[in-house]
């Protein structure tokens, strides 16, 4: 196989994964549920950001490889291979985010706020994802420079950025419940306030 063609089939394969960051990017857009006014704190949504904490964490090192990759002789090739990893990672993600927000209704108001938070540097991440994607396909043998490395450099930004912001919101779950759980035990009256 000559060199223009394995560029092509290489090109078409990433070209595929366009059409799926941007549907990833499309669900996001849509209008989140009314706030429920006292909503009790919700096992399952806790569990969905929990395994969108792992989730975030495995995108982050995909980024950060991705990343690395523009400042060597990686081929290509490697880049489109991790391009495609990142692009699956991001695809499980925009599943656990879709997961939340029909859980919304059912989640207290904390982790609420976490889903309103999260969506959108979610949807900053798909969107460097994307033009990640597309940059490559325009010009696979440009890696190095320019446009790709820009987006790289902003999608690893944005993947740092969601696992930090779904992290601190998991650290607080897990001491909101510790607390509730020494209250109990303490038997303070009205929860400690």
């Amino acid at each position: 196989m000559s060199v223009s063609a394995s560029v092509n089939t290489r090109a078409s394969f990433l070209a595929v994964s366009l059409p799926a960051a941007m549907m990833l990017a499309g669900w996001m857009a849509l209008p989140a549920p009314a706030r429920a006014s006292e909503a009790v704190e919700s096992d399952k949504v806790s569990a969905i950001l929990s395994a969108a904490k792992m989730q975030a964490f495995q995108i982050k090192e995909d980024a950060d490889r991705l990343e690395s990759y523009t400042r060597s002789d990686i081929s290509w090739e490697s880049h489109a291979d991790a391009v495609n990893t990142m692009k699956e990672n991001v695809n499980k993600m925009g599943k656990l985010l879709a997961e939340l927000q029909d859980n919304r209704k059912d989640a207290a108001p904390w982790q609420q706020t976490a889903i309103d938070r999260i969506i959108p540097v979610a949807k900053e991440l798909a969107g460097n994802a994307s033009a990640a994607i597309t940059a490559l396909n325009k010009n696979p043998r440009r890696i190095n420079t320019g446009p790709y490395q820009e987006y790289v450099e902003s999608l690893c930004d944005a993947a740092n950025n969601l696992a930090a912001t779904i992290a601190d919101f998991t650290d607080y779950g897990k001491t909101k419940e510790r607390m509730s759980r020494l209250e109990r035990k303490l038997e303070i009256p009205g929860g400690g306030k």
